[in-house]
């Protein structure tokens, strides 16, 4: 059953291609069913698919669904971020992602900002309480951090600077969640974390983007995958017992709610959706 007190969250990506434009479109169409809290809209490294995030925000916003965009801070400047955030405003978006982003290969420079935190105290510098901030964490710790304890200090520096939530990698197993916000609440981080929700649609798909951001897939739903080899149907219907697992204990352990990375498709996340009786 939906907890009023909780928020339930989209993340899509802009599309590159018609296609891709008519396939998210008919997945909003869908997923907007469910009365999503929010869509963030994702941002490409160095600010490649800027266009398309406005784009694909505004038309998020006319469809009636509200809209977060994700902002990058590597490769901006003061002044183009200034621009980005002024261009939200004037569009009546009140809910931004603020994410440092990953440096681009070729690009040395990484701008005027060198942290998320950085990002997020200029947005408060810039707009005050315009933007309900959220940023990142990582339950499993951010791959580039050196250890358990910096990687908890940068994220207490993005609380600090003034972010309202945060939003998780997406994550297999739950007690990695619970000891991350143990560990914050002990530094006196009290902002909601939301974990993030992958589902799972392709066993090889899901290797490619845990070993580049990180993600653990636990050694048992590894091999399960494995074991299905082709069978694409077996791998989703197994995936979908698993996330839907994760997901209610989750909710049943208090988490604040739950952010589907949908990879523009609808039919495994709304499946969750319906039978966590959301």
């Amino acid at each position: 059953m939906r907890n009023p007190d909780s928020q339930y969250s989209l993340e899509f990506f802009p599309p590159k291609t018609p296609e891709g434009v008519a396939k998210l479109r008919a997945a909003r169409a869908q997923l907007a069913q469910l009365e999503p809290a929010f869509c963030s809209v994702t941002f490409g490294a160095g600010g490649s698919t800027r266009e398309g995030t406005l784009a694909t925000v505004l038309e998020i916003r006319d469809e009636g669904l509200p809209a977060a965009p994700h902002i990058s801070c590597i490769g901006g400047t003061r002044a183009s971020l200034a621009d980005v955030l002024a261009q939200y405003q004037g569009h009546g978006i009140r809910h931004v992602v603020a994410l440092r982003g990953d440096l681009p290969s070729g690009m040395a420079d990484a701008g005027e900002f060198r942290y998320a935190s950085d990002l997020v105290a200029f947005i408060r510098e810039t707009t005050g309480d315009w933007f309900h901030v959220d940023v990142a964490c990582y339950p499993e710790y951010h791959p580039q951090a050196r250890s358990p304890r910096e990687d908890l200090d940068h994220f207490e520096t993005k609380v600090r600077a003034g972010a309202d939530s945060a939003i998780t990698q997406y994550f297999y197993n739950p007690d990695a969640y619970w000891h991350f916000v143990d560990a914050c609440a002990a530094r006196g981080l009290t902002i909601p974390i939301v974990p993030g929700i992958m589902p799972i649609a392709s066993s090889s798909r899901l290797a490619r983007f845990s070993d580049a951001c990180g993600a653990e897939i636990p050694r048992w739903i590894r091999r399960k995958l494995e074991s299905f080899g082709d069978d694409t149907a077996s791998v989703r219907a197994f995936g979908l017992d698993v996330v839907t697992d994760l997901c209610a204990r989750l909710l049943e352990g208090g988490a604040p709610g739950l952010h589907f990375y949908t990879l523009n498709s609808a039919g495994l996340t709304t499946t969750i959706w319906q039978r966590l009786g959301l």
